[in-house]
């Protein structure tokens, strides 16, 4: 569709602002086209959008600005903080149904529901990208053999070929809230076409999903479209205490046609209301009133469950992901303090093995980005298994190049920080010490440094979810470090030499 460029309105907020492809608008009826649909969009208002703010469909370039949602995607917010749970589901899978039949309301299929479309801003989901419901009744894009949309998120009338409905937006609604609420894509990964194989007959896995949520996503994916519940009955089943898990949604009536004003006719006939429906967390009242947006606090301030339903220690809240990073951080503190001591007690060779490491490191992250390069690509195949270790020579030597800057630039820090202990006259033990932390903060924020993170917080995340794991972890690291000073016992081994650095002998 384009490329998307963070931009400022001239004394105004933050926008995301989407510059279109040519040959999307590239001749005057494509404009006219997209003019239409951006007017329609322009009437949206709700908190669950990000709303068009403003638009250029004729110009040399045409451009199309929505607000700007400071937030991870929740394709990538559950593998980061992992899936969500409990009321904060329900939240969720209210609000994004809300934000659908927003869209809806104005005459617009968004056809493209999933993971990546929606942006996380605290905990309440933001639905983004209209670009296939702009052009999705293109002659050229869509009667040539090509479908637009996600294998795994799109609906399986689309697949058999036939024309989207608002029953086709529920479906993708259901598969995106199942993967919110396990963490995984309801019909599995894999090939295209197995995943299409697997949406066409409805073989889905909600394994993990709530009692009382799993039933009313099953309907929702139910391959046939008049058997999926309306979003008016989705949003008054989750508007409820609970949700009623022996009872069947009412077959919705399918809608035979494509055209803006069938779809709103539709919509009405279905009582569809964009007034927020009582949701089952209570959201503050916003300061400008019913019609105004809530304040970007209150959507990131954590949301304490009821005491009934907190989990145990051993299992954080998301309310506690505050707390989850703060392990993650002293996990992280505790190695960088192992570093420090081994560099104070044997400078040399602490600092060549801890430089080799990052090179490791980095060439491990090489090799894991490619493999899942290929995955995405192609799918899994069974030779995977022998590609990632055999292409690992490969990953090292091109890995060389990254690592030896990100060494350089902890070795000068550390060289600095050594410098201004010497300067302020500390003891010889400190000063290597202070340098040690250096070399570590250096390898951890220096260029490339990232390379060197994603495996260590690969390793973190999941001991820091636990409380025993996470601090049999921190002791062991601590206690690492404490029987490295008593090796060393206060004398520092400057092997493989014989005399410290500048020193004659």
């Amino acid at each position: 569709m384009g490329v998307v460029h963070l931009a400022r309105k001239p004394e105004g907020p933050r926008v995301a602002l989407k510059v279109l492809r040519p040959h999307i608008v590239g001749d005057d009826e494509a404009r006219a086209r997209l003019a239409r649909e951006v007017a329609s969009l322009e009437r949206i208002r709700s908190r669950w959008i990000a709303e068009i703010v403003d638009a250029d469909p004729w110009g040399p370039t045409p451009y199309v600005a929505t607000r700007y949602v400071p937030g991870l995607s929740l394709h990538d917010h559950v593998p980061e903080e992992g899936p969500i749970v409990g009321d904060d589901l329900r939240w969720f899978a209210s609000g994004l149904a809300e934000g659908v039949a927003s869209v809806h309301a104005v005459g617009v299929l968004h056809r493209d529901v999933k993971p990546s479309n929606v942006l996380m801003e605290g905990r309440a989901p933001i639905l983004i990208d209209f670009g296939l419901a702009r052009v999705a009744d293109d002659p050229r894009l869509t009667h040539t053999g090509w479908f637009l949309g996600t294998p795994g998120y799109l609906a399986p009338e689309i697949l058999h070929g036939e024309d989207a409905t608002t029953a086709s937006d529920v479906h993708s609604w259901a598969a995106t809230v199942a993967f919110a609420g396990t963490g995984r894509p309801p019909f599995g990964r894999g090939p295209s076409m197995a995943i299409m194989d697997r949406v066409r007959r409805g073989e889905h896995d909600l394994s993990g999903l709530p009692d009382d949520l799993r039933p009313l996503v099953a309907a929702a994916l139910d391959p046939d479209p008049a058997r999926r519940p309306t979003l008016a009955e989705i949003r008054a089943r989750l508007a409820g205490p609970t949700t009623q898990a022996a009872t069947r949604p009412p077959a919705a009536v399918e809608d035979p046609y494509t055209l803006p004003l069938a779809i709103v006719a539709h919509d009405r006939a279905a009582a569809v209301t964009l007034r927020p429906a009582p949701a089952p967390v209570p959201a503050p009242p916003p300061a400008g009133g019913p019609a105004s947006v809530p304040p970007t606090r209150w959507l990131t301030e954590p949301y304490d469950p009821p005491p009934g339903e907190l989990p145990s220690a051993e299992e954080p809240a998301p309310a506690e992901r505050p707390l989850l990073r703060a392990r993650r951080g002293a996990l992280l503190l505790a190695l960088g303090l192992l570093v420090a001591v081994a560099v104070a007690a044997w400078p040399y060779l602490a600092t060549i093995t801890l430089l080799v490491v990052t090179w490791m490191l980095c060439a491990a992250t090489r090799t894991a980005t490619a493999h899942h390069g290929r995955k995405s690509l192609r799918g899994a195949r069974w030779y995977d298994v022998l590609v990632a270790p055999l292409s690992t020579p490969w990953h090292l030597v091109a890995a060389a190049p990254g690592a030896l800057l990100l060494g350089l630039w902890a070795l000068g820090l550390a060289v600095a920080g050594i410098l201004l202990c010497y300067a302020f006259g500390l003891a010889h033990a400190t000063t290597l010490f202070v340098g040690g932390l250096c070399l570590a903060g250096g390898v951890w924020l220096g260029p490339g440094a990232s390379q060197v993170r994603w495996p260590l917080h690969l390793v973190a995340r999941p001991l820091a979810r636990r409380t025993t794991p996470w601090l049999v972890a921190l002791l062991l690291l601590l206690a690492a470090a404490g029987i490295t000073g008593l090796l060393a016992g206060g004398h520092t081994d400057w092997s493989p030499l014989s005399a410290p650095p500048l020193v004659n002998a």
